[in-house]
This record gives structure tokens, sequence and C-alpha cells, in this order.
């Protein structure tokens, strides 16, 4: 038994074995060691010490090692306290790629702290990193479409941003990542169009062997009112073929695997890669332009990896409420916690969904709650905090502290309006649903708003063209 979940004291429960052991961990480090934090899947912790240049004695190793089971209870390994003098191959744990910086430990101090975090599912929230390459060089612009909750319209949103950048003149390719749920696929093409291979079948196959020849996006024929416009879609199901059934189910119980050398986060990478490059490979053999990713909704490994590796921009789905604002904040906190502010914070974009605009609701009095409500998160997770001296200060320049008014902000919302015929409608029976009034004026600023976001600048000299007017 742990001595602080003996009886007559109160356990130690997972909230609080974290801040504890990271406070262990710097008092540690405080001493002059290099130390490396390790919580294993079950939210345990183990404490690494580097003690190769400089020997622990006998006193010091029990001082550290009481303090760990007096102030974690349950939340400790069988091994609490490692030296690293005692690891075969030490260096291949502490120096791992996947171990981050305490982001409130100032650097040069004493003694490094360093995090490595194991988990089932969700990891890659915390490795937040630039897509590769760059936009308009060797990859399109790629923005996630992103949904805390369901139910919020995320992917109708993605079918009318899709069509509305077709008719601007873009290659614009939709790719199906709601894995459990597909539905930007069988919004945007019929079946009989569909490819026989989906995003579940190269996430498989590249797990085992090569899959540059899976028939992967379908054009999904749309006349765009620009005739160089292409909308592709690249759904999460294929059709199949007729030689065997289409083990939907089997495959998407074995796509979030992770392999030595084929990792999840790394196949789905490649499989939105090869996605547009089978655009390229189309009868007009041009590459896409913008790229929609619809993602998963929720803490999920599909999501995680969509907004932390994979895209330019994240649009950030949402109504104004509490499942909104309590999940969200859970996501933001896990960035800041992480470390991970600065390198996320300035490719979200909100999106205030459903707003209802009557003479019961405002839409001006709700989008000003909706705001105000995203601020209050941004602020206390992911922006700074302004200096003493407010602008004057010499490291002002470096903060990013946006004002709750600025409409370039992330949390600045752009709103769809709450339309009720687009709840009941299908679309697939509706080919011109998108040209509809009342579809219309519900995504009117969404996409207004959006375009020039997504399209990283670049649809204002397209516009100037379509309408024959000087850019």
């Amino acid at each position: 038994m742990n001595a602080s979940d003996a009886p007559g004291r109160a356990p130690v429960r997972f909230d609080e074995a974290g801040p504890r052991a990271l406070a262990l961990a710097r008092s540690t480090g405080d001493e002059g060691f290099d130390v490396l934090l390790v919580r294993d899947v079950l939210g345990r912790f183990t404490l690494i010490v580097d003690d190769r240049r400089r020997p622990v004695d006998d006193e010091t190793q029990e001082r550290w090692h009481s303090a760990l089971t007096d102030r974690l209870g349950a939340y400790i390994t069988s091994q609490p306290l490692t030296l690293a003098s005692t690891m075969f191959a030490a260096d291949t744990l502490l120096a791992s790629p996947r171990a981050v910086p305490d982001p409130l430990r100032p650097p040069g101090g004493a003694g490094s702290v360093r995090l490595l975090d194991n988990t089932v599912v969700g990891e890659d929230w915390a490795k937040v990193s630039a897509p590769d390459d760059t936009p308009s060089g060797s990859r399109p612009y790629r923005t996630a479409m992103y949904g805390f909750k369901g139910g919020v319209g995320r992917t109708t949103a993605t079918a009318m941003l899709a069509r509305h950048l077709a008719d601007q003149g873009l290659v614009v390719l939709v790719v199906d990542l709601d894995l459990e749920s597909p539905g930007a696929g069988p919004l945007l093409v019929t079946d009989d169009r569909l490819p026989t291979y989906g995003l579940v079948d190269h996430l498989v196959e590249s797990a085992v062997s090569d899959p540059d020849d899976l028939d992967l996006v379908a054009n999904s024929n749309y006349r765009a009112r620009n005739r160089l416009g292409e909308l592709w879609v690249a759904p999460a199901r294929g059709r199949g073929t007729d030689a065997a059934p289409y083990s939907y189910v089997d495959k998407l119980n074995r796509a979030y695997a992770d392999i030595p050398g084929a990792s999840f986060a790394d196949r789905l990478r490649r499989s939105v890669e090869a996605c547009e490059a089978a655009v390229a490979r189309g009868d007009s053999e041009r590459r896409p332009d913008v790229v929609l990713l619809d993602s998963r909704a929720g803490i999920h490994d599909v999501a995680a990896v969509t907004i932390s590796r994979l895209c330019d921009l994240a649009l950030l789905f949402g109504a104004d409420n509490s499942q909104t604002w309590t999940g969200y904040r859970d996501l933001f906190t896990a960035w800041q916690s992480s470390g991970q502010a600065e390198r996320i914070r300035e490719r979200l974009k909100m999106v205030a969904s459903m707003v209802p605009d009557s003479a019961h609701h405002s839409m001006d009095v709700y989008l000003q709650s909706f705001r105000s409500h995203a601020f209050e998160h941004f602020s206390a997770t992911l922006y700074d905090e302004l200096p003493a001296d407010d602008a004057v200060s010499s490291s002002a320049s470096e903060v990013f502290a946006p004002s709750e008014k600025d409409k370039t902000a992330p949390h600045y919302a752009i709103p769809i309006l709450f339309e009720p015929g687009l709840v009941s409608m299908d679309a697939l029976k509706s080919p011109s649903w998108q040209n509809r009034a009342f579809v219309q004026a519900a995504y009117r600023d969404f996409l207004r708003v959006a375009t020039p976001l997504v399209t990283d600048g670049r649809v204002g000299a397209i516009d100037s063209e379509v309408e024959g007017t000087a850019p």
C-alpha cells in the first residue's frame, strides 16, 4: 500500500498526481540534475535522473524515492525512481523525440526537466508541428474542418465551401477523414462515381504493402461557374469491387494501429498526400489548389494528427453552449500545458455554427456572446498575458494577445446562420441545393470571410479574373 493511500489518508487522484509529479521533477532539477518524467498509459509516473556526470548518494536517492511514494500514492510505477547509470542504452529514452521540455521552466536553469507522456489515444495533440513543405510550393494549402461536438454542420459547411471555391476557378480536394461516420464523400459525390477505394483502404494497405496503385479520388463533376474550377473528393469509404465483399468495419478496426516504421500519424499523412497526387494525375493534370480535410469530431487521433500536423489552418466549429466551451477549454489547456500554444494558436479560427436570426433570437446578441466566450477561453489558455507597461514594453511586439474586437483574431468567430430547411434536406436528391436562396443566405458571411483564409489570400486575384475587372 502506498503511503498516501494508507487508512485515514485521502487517496491521490489522477488530476492531483500530474502537478505533484511535475513539482517533484522540478525540485530534482533544481538540485542540478537533468530529469525525465515519464507517465505510463495508466497515468503512473517514473522519475528518471541523469546521474552519469554527477553521482547521487544513497541518502539523496532515499529522499527522492520517499517523496515520490508519499506524494503520488497509487500513481507511481513499481520503480518510481530510476538512475540513468543503471539503465541499458539510457540515451534512447532520455533523448526521445517524444519527450517535451517543461513549458514553465526557464531555459538555462540548474537542471533540465522533460516530460514523456505515454497514452493510448490522442498523443498527437501535444506534438504540434508545421506540415511538411510549404503551401503553393510542393503541396496545396490545407484547411482542417473540425468540431469538438458532432452535429454542428461541419460537413455541410465543407461542401458549401468546396463548391464555392470551385466556382472561383480553383481545383479543390475534399478529404473525408471522418472514418467512423463518413459524410463529405456521400454529400459531394454519388455512389456510382465513388472511387474503388477510400482513405481507410490506404491506411490499412500502407501498413503491410505498397498502396500507390489504389484508386482513391473521384471528380464530383460539379459544374463550377468558372469552368476552370474542379471539385474532387477522397471518400473515407470506397465502393469496392465485385471480386470480394467490402469489409469496411474490419478495415476500420485496424486503421489506427501503430506499427514500427509505419505509425498511424505517418500513414495518415501519406494517405492525404496520395490523394493530392491522385488529383494531379486526373484528366486535367492539375494539382489541387486547396485541400479541405473534413475531420473527425472530438478528442480523436484523426483530429489530433489533422490539426496538429497536417493543416495550415483549422476552422473550429461550435455552438454557444457549455458542451462547446468545456470541450475547447480542455483542448486548449492541453496545448498550453504541453507548451504547444505558440505553435498552434495562429492557425486556428472559430466558426459559430447554427447562429439563430429571428425576432426572438438576435444574431448580433448571439454572436457577441459566442465571441466573448471564445475570447475568454483563448485568453486563459492560448493567448499571452500583456506586460505590465502594455504596448510600450520592449517585448510587446513579441506578445500575442489580440483584443476582443480584433476581427482577424482566432477567437473572433465566422458565423453560419441556422436554417431549418437544411436539417431535413436530402442533398443527393437536390443536386443544386447549394444555390437555393435560404442556403446562400445562411452561408453568405461564412463563405465571404473563410474564402481568403483557406486560399492563403489567392482568391482576390481569381475573383477579379472571373468578374473581368482589374485586380
